[in-house]
């Protein structure tokens, strides 16, 4: 599996989780997962299938996929590798998930290089935008047929990023704050049809999503910032447990809702 990211000596305190496992919650169910070979995706995606689902594990990297595979012979996986911002990515999604869907977690997602708006390039906000928002969109405009009969549920995730400023640059805080928006019109939109919407929003988590702070300005501004408010480093398994609540039926008065599992950071 995908190495663990390194945790410096300085960073914040890891905040305390023991799984608990909702035997046969998912049974008889198949959920699309996007980002599922690494971080929050991976940890989802195992949380979903040791509960019984069926996961179409959906990931850019085939030697992410092909470990998660090896490691967990036992699980009901369908990996699928592709490019969720390219059509032809989408269409193998559909076609992997067959006829019926009951969930759907968009998960899969980068981060940007911390620059302001004054200095980001168009192929930096560009491709954000393709991967966070425009994946996201896409996924779920593909699979959302496929749970009008029976009704499902829809989990994105988010970011600090989706609540403030300054937990990223322009193009990733722009993207996240879109994310939200495409939760509460979806919620909005279909919940006659029994299909519910919502977002996580983590906060600091342990995973190896590239953060690349290329900016002077971001890092001179948003550095002390981050290193002064973030309470708590997360397991990626902490979130996924926040994930899977809200993509089950334990939530099902809980629709339109972008849920913070972050430690009390947006507290602050």
């Amino acid at each position: 599996m995908p190495d663990t990211p390194t945790i410096p000596a300085n960073a914040p305190r890891i905040s305390p989780y023991r799984e608990q496992l909702v035997s046969g919650r998912f049974a008889g169910r198949t959920v699309v997962i996007t980002g599922a070979g690494s971080g929050i995706g991976l940890a989802t995606t195992l949380r979903v299938a040791d509960e019984g689902g069926q996961v179409i594990a959906v990931d850019l990297s085939e030697q992410n996929l092909n470990q998660l595979i090896t490691a967990h012979p036992e699980l009901a996986l369908v990996p699928v590798v592709c490019d969720i911002t390219s059509p032809d990515g989408i269409d193998k999604i559909v076609a992997a998930a067959g006829g019926e869907v009951y969930g759907l977690v968009n998960c899969a997602g980068l981060m940007d290089n911390f620059s302001p708006v004054g200095e980001v390039s168009d192929a930096e906000f560009s491709r954000t935008m393709d991967v966070n928002v425009w994946g996201t969109l896409r996924t779920t405009r593909a699979l959302i047929g496929l749970m009008a009969e029976h009704g499902g549920s829809i989990v994105n995730v988010g970011s600090m990023a989706s609540l403030g400023g300054g937990a990223g640059g322009v193009a990733y805080t722009a993207s996240k704050h879109a994310v939200v928006g495409i939760t509460k019109s979806t919620a909005v939109m279909y919940a006659s049809q029994n299909i519910r919407c919502n977002a996580v929003a983590p906060g600091a988590v342990i995973t190896p999503i590239a953060k690349n702070i290329t900016s002077s300005l971001g890092g001179r501004v948003l550095g002390p910032i981050l290193a002064s408010t973030m309470p708590s480093l997360a397991r990626a398994e902490s979130v996924a447990a926040t994930i899977t609540f809200l993509l089950s039926d334990d939530s099902a008065n809980t629709t339109g809702a972008i849920v913070t599992s972050d430690g009390g950071w947006s507290a602050l």
